[in-house]
């Protein structure tokens, strides 16, 4: 079951809502749009129009498994915890109060889950969406494990690069999830915060947060004028950050597209300290043994974004696989992947005579680019 908390609402805030809606005429009261779900505690009163439920699982199970039309779902604003799984189509989450409309949980790889096992990264999500025609919008997701404690920490610790780590999910979009369109969005993590691995999705002037390969996986993402923001690692031994970390597939000709995002820091997140990115080749299982994919070919692109001075001047760096002879240091090479950029602002953007690696587009490319990603979402 869901739990709430519920945020204090303000009293100015309070009364002047109320005000406006009294002196609202009848005919536009009436207007209002109505829901297919309210999720709301049972002290609130003055909700929108729509069947009431306690928490938010509950309003989930109540979705139709064979929807051809959004299914809404206004949540209040408040705290809704717990992991919460978008399995039937067309769902539309509302919230609310983009800040204070929350649905979070603390969970990372290498804390105990309920089941007495580690969770692993897959199991840490938030939210996570396993059918077509998801879309949220004025909310945030939060996985509140506390990265930067853990880092903290002088005793033993989970390790970035370990498997049972401090990885932690906000939200996945993974097999059966495809059309996702998130908008006004926040969603926050250290590591592995959104985990974009199946279909096509669109995110527009959400936030992202995160510090280590913070936006990953093998989908096919446009984040359209979005803020990035890279947060404190403030572990001396570990505090290079990673921006994405695509897998995309060689038969996918686009992965993580950024269109006129905003690449920021938090306060104390060091000069040149955070890359763009880096390729991740995934282990699976084949007849000859467990390795790296080789086709998965990393594609990512950054297109008008403006980059503060936390972004290394190489731009792009490099990332370890497991090769088929069982090196699991196996370094793949940015040149290996498919990394661009175009017309990149900014303190952190190409400087003359320092080496970026990866490719600098020209406008015919970016556009290009542009085109296959809308096609995708299309088709």
């Amino acid at each position: 079951m869901t739990m709430f908390v519920q945020p204090p609402i303000p009293r100015r805030a309070a009364l002047s809502g109320i005000l406006a809606s009294a002196l609202l005429p009848v005919a536009v009261r009436a207007a209002a749009p109505s829901y297919d779900a309210v999720v709301a505690p049972p002290e609130r009163t003055a909700l929108p129009a729509g069947r009431r439920f306690p928490d938010l699982d509950a309003a989930l199970k109540a979705a139709p498994a064979d929807a051809r039309r959004p299914y809404r779902i206004w949540i209040a604003r408040g705290d809704w915890t717990g992991q919460f799984v978008i399995d039937r189509p067309h769902v539309e989450l509302v919230g609310e109060d983009r800040a204070a409309t929350r649905l979070c949980f603390t969970a990372a790889s290498g804390l105990i889950a309920p089941d007495g096992r580690p969770y692993g990264t897959f199991r840490t999500a938030v939210v996570k969406v396993t059918a077509p025609g998801f879309s949220a919008r004025s909310l945030t997701i939060d996985n509140r494990f506390d990265g930067t404690a853990e880092m903290r920490k002088t005793g033993p610790r989970l390790l970035s690069d370990a498997p049972a780590g401090p990885q932690a999910i906000a939200l996945a979009l993974i097999e059966g999830s495809d059309g996702a369109q998130l908008d006004r969005v926040d969603i926050h993590s250290h590591q592995d915060s959104l985990f974009v691995d199946a279909g096509s999705s669109r995110f527009s002037d959400c936030l992202i947060s995160g510090s280590y390969d913070f936006i990953f996986g093998a989908g096919s993402a446009l984040f359209e004028r979005c803020e990035i923001r890279s947060r404190l690692r403030p572990d001396p031994a570990q505090v290079t950050g990673y921006v994405v970390a695509p897998s995309t597939l060689a038969e996918r000709a686009v992965g993580l597209l950024l269109h006129r995002c905003r690449l920021t820091r938090e306060s104390g997140v060091a000069d040149g300290s955070v890359f763009l990115g880096r390729p991740w080749r995934p282990s699976k299982r084949f007849d000859d043994g467990r390795y790296g994919d080789p086709m998965a070919v990393g594609m990512a692109a950054c297109l008008d974004c403006w980059m503060d001075a936390h972004i290394a001047p190489a731009g792009w760096t490099e990332m370890w696989f497991t090769d088929r002879a069982g090196n699991n240091r196996h370094m793949l090479q940015p040149e290996e992947a498919r990394f661009s950029e175009y017309r990149s602002s900014g303190p952190g953007a190409p400087q003359a005579g320092i080496k970026r690696r990866g490719a600098l587009l020209t406008a015919a490319d970016a556009q290009n680019l542009l085109r296959q990603i809308a096609r995708t979402r299309q088709g």
